[in-house]
């Protein structure tokens, strides 16, 4: 099925199978895309491109070989679509790539998306990838069993709420990306990230694996629980690229190393405060150079003094 330029559509309660390519094609529409089953479709299940208020609500997209939900935009601009309470499930990158394909609900250069209250689980990527969409809020989503990064925003955008997901399986819980491109200003709150695993779909580069949460730059960083993560809790700043980081009030369970915090020269300032580090077997707080280990525990009376951008207080290891 395949709609363009319509001003106000409604499609409900449908059943759309084994599309050759895509299951629901939506060009420039404005509308309802609401309560439908669609499955089977060798590219995306729902594909919408330079929407113009669009919701797509409470359908169910399963067994697709490429993609879930897709909500794109030929240049980066306003888009306003609403993606609420939708099941995504077992989503293939039979197309291959590293991330391009294999997402459950992926946003692309489309600004001002709202991604809340659905269930994705057991997608081949990201349970939900923005890709240089500023102003996106993710939130209440619960994301099962991802093969790579679970929530993934990334890229040239600029505004980004992730609060209050529920993250369990992935190779990276969360990763707030891309500081080098543009990619900055977000808040991440109230998650729960748990068995996060060092492996995933491809060889890992930059960071690597085994990740937590991940951020880099005008990032508030509060409240979050990441509990088995296979290598890091917290990952602040990649090189040079850490700028007005606070990671406060979070507790962080049984991973190696809890927060590792870039000390390559150039790096801006970081807050690591408040925090609650159980079970941290290689160090609560741990300065990096890329990827490599180059302090000891910064928790250690005195160990932070020689990095001036970082302050490092009131922090509980046990």
């Amino acid at each position: 099925m395949h709609f363009a330029d319509v001003d106000d559509l409604l499609i409900e309660g449908c059943t759309i199978s084994g599309s050759s390519k895509t299951g629901l094609a939506l060009d420039r529409c404005a509308g309802r895309i609401t309560g439908n089953i669609i499955s089977g479709a060798r590219g995306a299940g729902l594909r919408s491109i330079e929407a113009r208020g669009l919701s797509l609500t409470d359908n169910h997209v399963r067994d697709c070989a490429n993609a879930g939900i897709l909500v794109y935009r030929w240049s980066e601009g306003e888009d306003g679509t609403i993606v609420t309470g939708n099941r995504v499930e077992r989503i293939a990158a039979r197309d291959g790539g590293t991330g391009q394909n294999g997402n459950g609900i992926n946003i692309f250069r489309a600004h001002g998306v709202v991604v809340r209250g659905n269930r994705i689980a057991d997608c081949a990527f990201s349970a939900i990838r923005s890709n240089s969409g500023s102003n996106i809020v993710i939130e209440g989503n619960s994301c099962l069993r991802s093969g790579e990064t679970a929530i993934y925003s990334e890229f040239a955008f600029q505004g980004a709420v992730i609060a209050g997901n529920l993250v369990d399986g992935g190779a990276i819980g969360i990763s707030i990306a891309n500081f080098l491109d543009g990619g900055r200003l977000a808040t991440c709150s109230g998650n729960v990230v748990r068995n996060i695993a060092d492996t995933g779909p491809y060889p890992a580069e930059v960071q690597g694996f085994g990740i937590g949460i991940a951020v880099e730059a005008d990032t508030a960083l509060t409240g979050n629980v990441v509990e088995k993560a296979a290598r890091i809790g917290l990952h602040m700043g990649w090189g040079p690229y850490l700028r007005d980081v606070a990671a406060t009030s979070n507790v962080i369970r049984d991973c190696p190393i809890g927060t590792a915090v870039t000390v390559v020269e150039g790096a801006g300032p970081a807050l690591i405060s408040g925090n609650l580090y159980s079970g941290a077997t290689r160090g609560a707080i741990v300065g990096h150079r890329w990827k490599e280990a180059a302090t000891g525990d910064l928790t250690a009376p005195g160990a932070a003094e020689a990095f001036s951008h970082l302050a490092i207080q009131g922090n509980m290891v046990r």
